[in-house]
């Protein structure tokens, strides 16, 4: 039995497409001489795992090396739409939305687990594979989706940057400037990236770190309480009143380019995708990463909402609250304590400016190179890539830069046009990790499926609204994604 257990799972495991050593080609994530070499464990210990069925034992030295992808994965979670969500959810949902922040993390931390799953088994990333399995019509339309929503999400993130370096040049370079300034970060990422993966991974954990710093310090200095953020989290709450935050607490957490980016971020690190032992080794690795960089951009999250939630819940105030200003309103409520707080703001926020318009632009990359099959100079492809968004976003800078909440209407249409295109992500994603000729072995089963599906649907159900013709209209639009998903397996099943 055990015998023929292992001859299914190795044609299995044959049946999937080879890897990018042998389709030279075609255009990869990475290089193999830029791929990081996982060579702890001798081929021994691999061997014997791999008769077993098992893998080698947890290494903490081992869980380093496969630390990275997580933590740039991670920054779509603290991106300026999400700590504007944030922020409106603490001032005028109180502590109250905390627990939907919880569960909209753990979903994104399946969506993301899957994503993951899928680089490392089939040695290639979602764009890749939706260029090789769907028909061309099909696919141009999916990279259109991908496009849009990943010019969506880099407006939000370039503005959030650019109102960060206007906080902290005192109002004196513009919004207009602060985009110009922010355009030009795709050469540190140009410059980083030629010096490896692990230097690139080092500067986001920076930023990371900065902002884990800059927010911790902002609830050390307010104090928010500690029993209302307890129920907060466990109790689940919500009012007629509060529907608009909710949204927008769920609407920010699964970003469509993001999981484009990490299932090609995690082929950063050389794996044998022959060998079971070593697939499964590095999924379970990727999966405990990615838990702990989401567990820190939830801690990040925590701290923002419950600083609003704390000085500005039942305030007059807290409806008119938004980015721009948000710094501002802290000054006024706590001035400066420790430090001033305005500017501990202005660090926060622009390192999650910074570090999501660049995780952008890396993510613009994989898409544009794994739909196109292009196979163009990085700095030719980051240039294009970056163009995309940054025209635009000078556009909206030069009509935008008040001090009126058009801004933040802006920022809520955007998050709305993420949720549309959300579903053209997550449906080739769990086609395909389901399929058997794509996965092999490494397929996802029932229930697993299942519950992604749970969380797709629920990524539609933020539509709902007390209005009756809004609740029409998601029910027309569960429908359209519904159908949409049978026509998606149907195409995945006949080009396989």
């Amino acid at each position: 039995m055990a015998s023929a257990q292992k001859e299914e799972e190795t044609r299995l495991l044959a049946s999937r497409p080879a890897s990018d050593s042998d389709e030279s080609d075609e255009e990869r994530a990475y290089d193999s001489e830029e791929k990081i070499v996982i060579s702890i464990s001798d081929e021994d210990e691999y061997a014997a795992a791999e008769a077993a069925g098992s893998v080698p034992p947890f290494s903490w030295r081992k869980l380093w090396l496969f630390t990275g992808p997580g933590f740039l994965m991670c920054i779509a979670f603290l991106d300026p739409g999400n700590l504007e969500g944030d922020l409106q959810s603490g001032a005028i949902a109180g502590y109250s939305l905390l627990w939907l922040l919880l569960w909209a993390t753990v979903m994104g931390l399946l969506i993301q687990v899957l994503s993951a799953r899928l680089g490392v088994a089939t040695g290639r990333h979602l764009a890749e594979l939706c260029r090789e399995e769907y028909p061309t019509w099909a696919r141009v339309a999916l990279w259109l989706m991908a496009e849009l929503a990943l010019i969506g999400a880099d407006i939000q993130e370039v503005i959030g940057s650019a109102i960060a370096i206007k906080i902290l040049s005192g109002g004196l370079i513009p919004l207009w400037g602060g985009v110009i300034i922010t355009a030009l970060d795709c050469f540190i990422f140009l410059f980083l990236e030629n010096y490896g993966v692990r230097k690139l991974e080092a500067f986001f954990g920076i930023l990371v770190a900065t902002m884990a710093v800059s927010f911790a310090i902002m609830f050390g200095e307010t104090k928010p309480s500690g029993k209302e953020l307890l129920i907060g989290v466990i109790v689940p709450k919500l009012s007629s009143k509060t529907i608009r935050q909710a949204v927008g607490v769920v609407g920010c957490i699964i970003m469509p380019h993001n999981v484009f980016l990490h299932s090609a971020l995690v082929q950063s690190r050389k794996i044998d995708t022959n060998k079971k032992s070593r697939v499964q080794e590095a999924m379970n690795y990727y999966t405990i990463e990615s838990a702990i960089a989401l567990a820190v951009s939830f801690f990040i999250n925590i701290c923002v909402t419950t600083v609003f939630a704390k000085g500005f819940y039942g305030t007059q105030v807290a409806s008119t609250i938004g980015l721009e200003n948000a710094g501002q309103f802290l000054q006024e409520k706590y001035g400066a304590m420790l430090f001033p707080i305005l500017y501990i703001w202005g660090v926060g926020l622009l390192a999650s400016g910074q570090s999501s318009t660049i995780t952008g632009t890396y993510a613009g990359q994989f898409i544009m190179g794994g739909f196109l099959n292009l196979r163009l100079k990085k700095w030719v492809r980051s240039l294009i890539t970056r163009s995309f968004a940054i025209v635009p976003t000078i556009i909206v800078a030069l009509f935008f830069d008040t001090e009126d909440a058009t801004m933040d209407i802006l920022n809520e249409s955007l998050n709305v046009l993420q949720s549309v295109q959300i579903p053209f992500a997550l449906i080739p994603l769990l086609t395909l990790v389901s399929k058997e000729q794509v996965m092999g072995a490494f397929r996802i089963g029932p229930i697993t499926k299942e519950t992604s599906h749970d969380v797709l649907n629920g990524t539609l159900v933020r539509w709902s609204c007390p209005n009756t013709q809004d609740g029409l209209a998601e029910l027309c639009l569960i429908g359209v994604m519904k159908q949409s998903e049978v026509e998606l397996q149907a195409l995945t099943s006949r080009s396989g």
